[in-house]
């Protein structure tokens, strides 16, 4: 198809109303959240809920799981794709532009949401649906700033990417520890500071986010081991009541084999009796004659 009949297709297409465009940005940005938790299968009746729309809206914007699991690619890359854009033009300071979109990526969860998609479509179908690539205008980035002595010049871009792929999956039970997302700003912060060349002036900005100090930590590693705890006895509570269910239907199953065994005895013992009374009709039926023959006789000699 062509460029010029991609515009007409499209001048055809009627602008979408406000209010439903809303709502299929907050189901998208819900579907993100609940992706990065639980994983592509997750219930829709949670996304509507976090949406604040209802599971009919949803259906309408995206009739099928997959539909859904597009739409998000497409959103988060084209996301990715625009701060990627905006921290170049309005940032003069080629760190700082780089800092921004490495934070606004993080806001993404492009490292649980990305990877949890992989192998429901292809490169291409996604890319074909975001206004451009960000690989080329981050890559510039950081060559700039490494043309300015801002960054080290061993670094490469792989080093920007992969460790936002790294801080943005969340940690272990990261769905029940409330500061995860400001903590993995933090460590974002420290590791953008890393990148800097050797003798360059020491950061005076503060560190935001919560500083988990080590008393702070075995708390946290403690709270994590209890859910984790919880988490896999009530698997394994769930998993003994599986079995329990699954004896019971075996012994069901049992029964009815049992039952379905009697009922074949039973259809043979009255097939045989069948078999018996059609045997007694048949010899009545041969001895009828002869008792008549008899009683002819019996009367000739009266």
């Amino acid at each position: 198809m062509s460029a010029d009949t991609d515009a007409d297709a499209l001048a055809d297409v009627p602008p979408m109303r406000a209010d439903a465009r809303r709502n299929r940005e907050q189901i998208l940005r819900a579907a993100r959240e609940v992706f990065a938790d639980q994983g592509p299968d997750a219930p829709l009746d949670e996304i509507a809920r976090r949406a604040g729309v209802g599971i009919a809206t949803l259906y309408r914007r995206f009739p099928h799981r997959d539909d859904l699991h597009r739409g998000v690619a497409i959103e988060v890359l084209s996301a990715l794709v625009e701060a990627g854009s905006r921290a170049a033009a309005e940032e003069d300071d080629a760190h700082l532009a780089l800092r921004r979109f490495m934070h606004a990526a993080l806001d993404l969860k492009i490292g649980s949401v990305m990877p949890a998609l992989l192998g429901r479509f292809t490169v291409a179908e996604i890319l074909d649906g975001v206004p451009g690539d960000v690989v080329d205008p981050i890559d510039a980035l950081l060559l700039r700033a490494q043309a300015e002595g801002l960054i080290r010049l061993d670094v490469v871009f792989g080093d920007i990417t992969m460790m936002i792929m790294r801080l943005s999956r969340p940690l272990p039970g990261g769905g029940r520890f409330a500061a995860d997302d400001a903590l993995a700003h933090r460590q974002l912060d420290v590791y953008i500071d890393g990148l800097r060349p050797t003798g360059s002036p020491r950061p005076t900005t503060p560190l935001g986010g919560p500083a988990v100090d080590a008393a702070a930590f075995k708390l946290l590693r403690e709270r994590v081991i209890d859910d984790a705890r919880a988490d896999h006895s009530g698997a394994r509570e769930a998993d003994s009541d599986a079995r329990a269910a699954d004896s019971d239907a075996r012994a069901a199953d049992s029964d009815a084999r049992a039952a379905h065994s009697d009922a074949r005895a039973a259809c043979s013992e009255a097939r045989a009796d069948h078999s018996g009374a059609r045997e007694a009709h048949s010899d009545a039926r041969v001895a009828r004659p002869e008792a008549r023959a008899d009683h002819s006789g019996d009367s000739d000699a009266d």
